[in-house]
């Protein structure tokens, strides 16, 4: 039966990759001895694919009911379901040696030394020891195609020449001193920087993270305006402090502590959405909360251009302008967090918000910013950016010298390799192709996002919407088994997050969309 087959499958794919663990454990294994392994595991797959085929129409049909798709979308699919899983795209680069302790050794030590909150993905979790461009690699040498990109902070590759080049040469000459002295490492990068904004948006003060740029760009509205109500949208995400974890507005990121001042408008979501696409009619909701919330006046309204933890949900056509406009009525500024969608990583615009045609008073960034390292910025302007003079701040690594030597070579590495252009014409390939997947398997209810910030939600029932996280876990799982790293994100955890270093290319867009039609026909 189909089911016996399934555990053949699953006895095969599990003896190959305990042989290369049994390999490690005396010697590495190189990547040639490792994608023997990978074809032996692929020769498994296609003759077990084979035999399920010719399963009869009766075993077919309770395997599709099972599945939980209608027939008619089955009828539609069944005659191309992938009989071979996809094979990993040629790659010039053979890891170094492991030598280092295992990841079982390695998870030992994360529970007995680390904070109980910090969580892993995967059942067995990946032991990462070395990235190239757009791959990784584990202990045992196996190349996994990354499409998450370090929660889109790897934007021009893993382990860039050029950046490390960068990190390297300035380390050497100095690794810290504090900003109460010169260097010219942070003017280059600050100059660079506000070259790539619109308008008067200038100046710059350097922090670490993104969740600290977010809550040094609340402070100084509020300093500005001398208001102290901050509005944000329902399924944002803007960081784990104080002020931000009151900004963010999803209950599986917030703790039990005092946030007071934030109110969360409506999601101007389209796909769950009340009012579906019509951006306008949600942005109502930024009138009343400033009409019935608060005392008329605001400090700021914060948002993402695409909500990025809240699962690739972009916003509704014409909400930002319309919402940034009761704001500025209301005395208030607009601060576009930029964290994961800045850096060309949407393809069409460098920024996420240029897209919906809003000039913002406060610009928010970090994550693609260093390609990796710590590093987050508040861009302003010079009349806004006066708030923070009235009392002393300071930051001791904020421009730290290696970090805006670092950001400084992300910027020239983008221009150079026109990444963005790049994460533009893959980027639309891959939602071009993600879509046809949509087409074809009844639990994709939703493909969306721009670029290289790609979302795809699954659920058990169209019209329902209702969230498959099972099934999502199950596919992101088995991907990994073919090779191919995802994220996961939204409120009900049933969202894949792409979010690949923008050096990405077409025929890893291809590879990946593969796995996951290999993987979903054999839900």
């Amino acid at each position: 039966s189909f089911h016996h087959f399934t555990i053949l499958s699953d006895f095969f794919s599990s003896f190959s990759f305990s042989l290369i663990a049994r390999f490690r454990a005396g010697s590495y294994i190189s990547g040639a001895i490792t994608e023997i392994f990978r074809r032996q595991r692929k020769m498994t797959g296609s003759l077990l694919s084979r035999l399920i085929l010719r399963r009869s129409s009766q075993q077919q049909n309770r395997f599709i009911w099972q599945r939980g798709i209608s027939q008619s979308a089955a009828e539609r699919t069944k005659d191309s379901l992938p009989a071979e899983p996809p094979v990993l795209p040629a790659f010039d680069h053979v890891p170094s040696p492991y030598s280092g302790p295992s990841g079982s050794d390695i998870i030992a030590k994360r529970r007995e030394y680390l904070s109980p909150s910090i969580f892993h993905s995967y059942k067995t979790p990946l032991n990462v020891v070395e990235g190239k461009r757009q791959y990784l690699f584990d202990e045992n040498g196996r190349r996994y195609l990354d499409a998450f990109g370090g929660i889109a902070t790897v934007c021009c590759g893993h382990c860039h020449p050029d950046v490390v080049a960068a990190i390297v040469e300035q380390t050497k000459k100095l690794q810290h001193s504090t900003i109460l002295y010169l260097n010219h490492a942070i003017t280059d990068f600050a100059e660079a920087l506000a070259s790539k904004l619109p308008g008067n948006l200038k100046v710059a003060f350097f922090t670490n993270s993104g969740t600290e740029a977010n809550e040094l760009a609340m402070l100084i509205a509020k300093l500005h305006t001398g208001c102290n109500d901050i509005i944000s949208i329902r399924n944002s995400y803007h960081g784990n402090a104080s002020g931000t974890m009151g900004a963010t507005a999803q209950s599986i990121w917030k703790f039990n502590v005092v946030q007071t001042g934030v109110h969360h408008a409506v999601n101007p979501d389209p796909y769950r959405g009340i009012f579906g696409s019509d951006g306008e009619k949600y942005a109502r909701d930024v009138q009343d909360i400033i009409n019935f919330g608060t005392f008329g006046n605001v400090a700021a309204f914060m948002s993402e251009s695409i909500q990025g933890v809240g699962g690739i949900v972009e916003l509704a056509p014409g909400y930002l302008s319309a919402a940034y406009d009761s704001v500025k009525k209301a005395g208030g500024l607009c601060i576009a967090d930029e964290v994961q969608s800045g850096f060309g990583r949407t393809g069409s615009h460098f920024w996420g918000f240029e897209a919906h045609g809003v000039q913002p008073d406060i610009v928010t960034m970090a994550k693609g910013i260093g390609n990796g390292i710590p590093l987050g910025a508040v861009v302003t302007t010079p009349e806004i950016a006066k708030a923070l003079t009235h009392r002393n701040y300071f930051n001791t690594f904020g421009g730290n010298p290696v970090c805006t030597a670092a950001g400084l070579a992300v910027l020239k590495v983008i221009e150079k390799e026109k990444l963005q252009d790049n994460a533009f014409v893959v980027g639309s390939h891959l939602k071009e192709r993600l879509n046809a997947l949509k087409d074809k398997y009844e639990i994709i209810g939703d493909v969306r996002g721009k670029g290289f910030m790609l979302g795809v939600e699954l659920v058990t029932d169209r019209e329902l919407k209702t969230p498959a996280k099972e099934e999502t876990l199950h596919v992101m799982e088995q991907m990994k088994d073919l090779g191919v790293l995802i994220g996961k994100g939204g409120y009900y955890g049933n969202v894949f997050r792409i979010t690949p270093p923008l050096c990405f290319s077409k025929e890893d867009a291809d590879f990946l969309v593969d796995a996951m039609d290999y993987t979903l026909s054999r839900i």
